[in-house]
């Protein structure tokens, strides 16, 4: 019996997936984004290979998050200099740059190994509705993951 069950060209094809940031979790999504820039979605996952797909995400500035998070959460980095720890909150973060919550949320979730920058390259995030990749794009989930905030019926 052949082990090669599934390694079709099909199965190896990287999917463009467009995924909409306004009002889901921060948490919840980037768990979802990670397992697609894994490619742990397809039948032919393996941890040593890179399979995963493409992942346009857009609204990134309208991203939620529970609880007080917001103005409590830092994200620090450090410049290299004597006393360069920097800090900020998500709120300032996502007011200059709201690409870079998302894309924290994300590369937190992927394994630390030689594939996370090569995952991270697949993980396009564009703060507003538009982006230039309309023509790539397979696969839309437009669903969202309600607010822990909100009632849930």
């Amino acid at each position: 019996m052949s082990t090669a069950i599934g390694n079709t060209a099909l199965a190896y094809a990287r999917v463009w997936h467009l995924v909409d940031a306004r009002g889901q979790v921060l948490g919840r999504l980037g768990t979802q984004i990670a397992q697609t820039l894994m490619g742990k979605h397809k039948p032919i996952y393996d941890p040593s290979s890179d399979c995963g797909d493409y992942v346009v995400v857009i609204n990134a500035k309208h991203v939620g998050v529970t609880g007080r998070k917001r103005e409590q959460k830092l994200y620090r980095h450090h410049t290299g200099f004597p006393g360069g720890l920097k800090e900020a909150t998500m709120e300032q973060l996502q007011q200059k740059n709201p690409e870079k919550v998302v894309e924290k949320a994300v590369s937190g979730m992927l394994p630390k190994n030689r594939l996370r920058q090569v995952r991270m390259g697949r993980l396009l995030v564009f703060p507003d509705g538009e982006h230039p990749y309309a023509d790539n794009i397979m696969k839309r989930y437009d669903t969202k993951i309600p607010l822990v905030t909100q009632p849930i019926d």
